[in-house]
């Protein structure tokens, strides 16, 4: 059988290398606690879970109805975004201010840390287990020849030579880059709307969620293309969020920050 070749590992190993870094720096260098790591995992988690019941009872309907790649497809998916990992994210950091645990100074915090559960978690963490186990059983002649050959059916291009899989490990990490910039711009601004009260910071956040509407239509352009798009809409949304955000960060918030519990400090 022909085994994965390592550079594989190299995307998801990125992830989670790109993403533990930035919790990290925001740990030690800026501000980003271990209660704050735990609300965004809720806010996160909860998403994730919900989108997965609904599409269980869902996505046939809409797939056959408007096929697997059209815009009323794309914005079945998006507005999944907007709904549920934007709006819960708000949700959480809501209740959370409003028990006093968290406040402006932990928007960040809170940005980075959901961005770390999509890109060093559940796209990096699992899929790098997923990768080291076939690779074992493989290298060691365990995997059944019928699961070797689901595996090479599923998923062929795990299987492909270096050369090819060098562009789009490197395509994946841009992608994740993309991902933090989001994920963080809408957290930021989830943590700033309940703290400060300020409507207008959720609404620029959810329709950042529509992003995923672009996921139906990924195979219809050259993959680079794809990735350029993605980039320049994060980028857009980190800028503004940057931007409408000035006299909020340069005002401390308009109030003085609470000290709130030891357990959200680094």
């Amino acid at each position: 059988m022909q085994n994965l070749d390592p550079v594989i590992f190299l995307g998801p190993v990125g992830y989670i290398a790109f993403s533990g870094f930035l919790v990290a720096y925001w740990h030690f260098r800026r501000r980003l606690g271990i209660l704050v790591l735990f609300l965004s995992a809720v806010a996160y988690f909860a998403s994730i879970a919900v989108k997965v019941v609904f599409q269980a009872f869902t996505y046939g309907w809409v797939q056959s109805t408007f096929g697997t790649v059209s815009v009323p497809t794309g914005l079945y998916f998006g507005a999944q975004t907007c709904i549920l990992e934007v709006g819960l994210a708000y949700l959480v950091a809501r209740v959370a201010v409003t028990r006093r645990a968290i406040d402006a100074g932990d928007a960040e915090g809170y940005g980075v840390s959901l961005a770390f559960w999509e890109n060093g978690v559940l796209l990096g963490a699992l899929p790098l287990l997923n990768l080291s186990v076939v690779y074992a059983l493989i290298a060691t002649n365990l995997l059944p020849p019928s699961l070797y050959q689901t595996v090479v059916t599923s998923e062929p291009s795990v299987f492909d030579p270096p050369s090819q899989l060098i562009f789009p490990v490197a395509l994946g990490i841009l992608e994740r880059f993309s991902s933090f910039l989001l994920h963080f711009s809408w957290g930021y601004l989830c943590v700033l709307a309940a703290y400060l009260h300020k409507k207008k910071y959720l609404v620029l956040a959810l329709p950042m969620g529509l992003v995923d509407a672009l996921v139906p239509f990924a195979g219809e352009i050259p993959a680079w293309e794809f990735e350029a798009i993605l980039f320049l809409i994060a980028l857009g949304a980190a800028g503004l969020t940057w931007r409408v955000t000035m006299k909020d960060r340069s005002s401390g918030y308009g109030k003085e920050l609470s000290p709130g519990p030891a357990t959200t400090r680094s």
